[in-house]
This record gives C-alpha cells, sequence and structure tokens, in this order.
C-alpha cells in the first residue's frame, strides 16, 4: 500500500506503542510504502520540539533530530502537488493531501479530525492508524 501518514500518526508511531507504531513497523518490513514531503518534515520536526515531547524524548533518549532523520529514511519523499484549498478549518491539512495526490497514494493514515471527516480525496482513502494497523492484506 502507498501512504503518507499525517504529521500525528509519525509522532505517536515513533513514541508510543500502539496502533501508529504499527503502521510504522509494516512499512519498515515494506508492507506499507510510506512518503513524506518537505513540509510534511519541517512540520514533523517542529512537532517533536514541542515542550509537551520534551519528557518523553528524554524517556526514549533519542533527540528530535534523529526521529526525523529516521523517519525521513523510511518515507520516499515527493513534491507535493499544488492545490486548491480542501480544508478551509485547517489549511495545514492540505500539504497532507498535496503530498499523497503526488505521491500516487492509495491511503492516507491520520487522527486528524478535518481529514478522517473527508473519509476520501481524489479516490485516496483516509483511514485512521488502528483500521491500517487492522488490515490483513495491505
Amino acid at each position: 500500500m502507498r501512504a503518507v501518514a499525517d504529521t500525528n500518526v509519525v509522532v505517536s508511531g515513533l513514541l508510543w506503542l500502539g496502533p501508529s507504531r504499527k503502521v510504522l513497523d509494516r512499512a519498515r518490513i515494506g508492507e506499507i510504502e510510506l512518503f513524506t514531503s518537505s513540509e510534511l518534515l519541517a512540520e514533523l520536526t517542529d512537532v517533536l520540539s514541542r515542550r509537551k515531547f520534551r519528557r518523553r524524548l528524554d524517556q526514549v533518549g533519542v533527540p528530535p533530530e534523529e526521529l526525523v532523520s529516521g523517519y525521513a529514511a523510511l518515507a520516499r519523499r515527493v513534491e507535493p502537488v499544488a492545490l486548491e484549498p480542501v480544508v478551509l478549518s485547517d489549511p495545514d491539512d492540505d500539504c497532507v493531501l498535496a503530498c499523497a495526490v503526488a505521491a500516487s497514494s492509495e491511503a492516507i493514515i491520520s487522527g486528524d479530525s478535518h481529514l478522517l471527516e473527508l473519509r476520501e480525496f481524489r479516490g485516496i482513502r483516509i483511514l485512521t492508524a488502528a483500521e491500517v494497523a487492522a488490515l490483513r492484506e495491505i
């Protein structure tokens, strides 16, 4: 499955166990081909650098930069396509959509309610990490 993981899924998968970690594990063994963009990697860097994650990062003993570079090595980087605004209530979500279109993704994996409400965008399914982790065949 070709997919774009939203930043919230990546952060959760890098820092905790659960469905998001299972998504990243499936990517590591080649069951899921993840895609990202420079914009999404910058967002990941920003989010992991927030104070609220400092304690957890100290517990896992990995600096944010190392987590981002590890994720960048796991996901293939694409240049997002230009899109007309889609998620008016949260324009940052359009970066995820633009990356997915550029990557010819089959799915977007997200915990973001704005994206999940769409259910689909240009034929790209929008799924939760739990839904993807539960899929037997991808």
